[in-house]
């Protein structure tokens, strides 16, 4: 009997499909995650492997790789990917890495029926995360941004309010030092902890949302990873095309700086992300794929004094599918609504949302499928999740301080006519932030 292998994480879509496909003559084989599938495709040789995109554990570019490596045990295995990402450029990294086809979520179970026949030659949640409340530091839960720009660090006497400096956002939580992003701004972070820890080790923890060259530029210069006293652990889920350390270290080649990452003398570890949950210390973390070209991650924070929400490099389903075509399926308008409640469920209640708002609305229109939102989609997700605060992040490199206040005061009047609480900021170089029962906002000092 003909065999498919269903690897996804959406148990839903997996139990339908499975349905259908053994009504039409099928055995199926279902698998929640890469790493298991891998294991029942090596076990039971199926015919066909039907594999999601974005998965914990092992996403679906290293499941087509690790199969294709197998030449001798699957031969004639036929690698299809299934997902919702509609990017180009994830369709041929995906062909590349030894799909035989792209599949953009949603599918039709007839057409999928008979592409699957055609190929073998037949037939005519919320994970719930809470920080442990025992054992955890007194100092309050505090944040503060050290690179709010997206694509390109933008000096300059125009961008002296916000900054220039690409993603790095430092979070200070029992006991623990986690930095979201290594842009440019992960330099003068570097420096800020050298003056105050002095000769006390440091121990940081770098999440890193993903590999696009404004989020990991200034890991190079990052001063305390040259200290061989200080504990530097690097986290984040694997690329596209490379694993995670031969993409940082890749940037280090003596083509592009002085300095390998193997001569950096602090004690670096880089470990890649198998599962959506764990701890660092005593804070729980969740982790999300977002809809962005390649492999993109949002993390939640959960802290002893509340949670934070770090969101960039993000664009909606529902806008982009809309604003691509003429018209869109209601098959497709539903899947990409569920996408995006699923992305607002993950947001839910967070004291902090730092989110992805690189453009203004006419902006967008000329920029839809480049992965990042506009400021009124951005402030309108916020207010369905019920967040207590917004900070628009990532803003475009053509954007001057002017123009990112007139951002926020736009936002902030559609908060008023949504009747909503939340409150709206532009992230700027220098703010810091308390998390605490009335959180305060301190005077930058960047």
């Amino acid at each position: 009997m003909k065999t498919v292998l269903l690897i996804d994480d959406d148990k839903s879509f997996r139990e339908a499909l499975s349905h259908w496909l053994i009504d039409n003559g099928w055995r199926v084989l279902q698998a929640e995650d890469g790493e298991l599938g891998l294991q029942l495709a090596m076990e039971h040789q199926p015919d066909v492997v039907l594999c999601d995109l974005l998965m914990p554990r092992c996403n679906g570019f290293q499941v087509c790789r690790s199969l294709r490596a197998q030449k001798e045990r699957l031969p004639k295995i036929k690698i299809f990917v299934t997902t919702g990402s509609a990017y180009s450029t994830d369709r041929l990294n995906a062909l590349e890495s030894g799909a035989d086809d792209y599949l953009v979520k949603p599918i039709r179970p007839n057409d999928l029926v008979a592409l699957l026949d055609l190929a073998v030659g037949s037939g005519s949640g919320k994970v719930s995360v809470k920080a442990d409340p025992s054992n955890v530091s007194t100092a309050p839960t505090r944040l503060k941004f050290w690179g709010v720009r997206g694509s390109i660090p933008t000096p300059g006497p125009d961008t002296v309010f916000y900054g220039g400096n690409t993603s790095c956002v430092e979070v200070r939580a029992d006991r623990e030092i986690i930095v979201f992003d290594a842009g440019s701004g992960i330099r003068p972070l570097g420096v800020a902890l050298n003056e105050e820890f002095k000769d006390t080790p440091v121990n940081v923890t770098l999440l890193i949302s993903h590999t696009h060259w404004d989020h990991i530029q200034g890991f190079p210069f990052f001063s305390p990873a040259y200290n061989p006293k200080n504990q530097i652990k690097i986290l984040g889920f694997e690329g596209a095309r490379k694993g995670l350390e031969n993409i940082l270290s890749s940037q280090m080649e003596s083509s592009y700086f002085p300095v390998s990452m193997g001569e950096m003398p602090g004690n670096i570890s880089i470990q890649e992300l198998k599962d959506s949950s764990f701890n660092i210390g005593q804070v729980g973390v969740q982790a999300v794929f977002l809809n962005h070209p390649g492999i993109c991650t949002g993390y939640r924070i959960f802290t002893s004094e509340g949670s934070i929400c770090y969101m960039t490099d993000f664009e909606l389903f529902q806008r982009m599918r809309s604003g691509k075509a003429e018209r869109i399926s209601d098959e497709e308008e539903r899947f990409a609504r569920l996408q995006d409640e699923r992305l607002a469920l993950f947001a839910e209640g967070a004291d902090v949302l730092i989110m992805d708002a690189q453009y203004d609305a006419a902006e967008y229109n000329t920029h839809i499928g480049w992965g990042h939102n506009c400021v009124d989609d951005s402030v309108a997700f916020a207010i369905d999740a019920k967040v207590k605060r917004l900070f628009l992040f990532h803003h475009d490199p053509d954007h001057n301080d002017e123009k990112i206040s007139r951002l926020v005061a736009s936002a902030r009047g559609q908060v008023a006519a949504k009747g909503s609480d939340l409150i709206v900021e532009a992230a700027r170089e220098g703010l810091e932030i308390i998390l605490d029962a009335k959180p305060a906002i301190l005077p930058g000092k960047g």
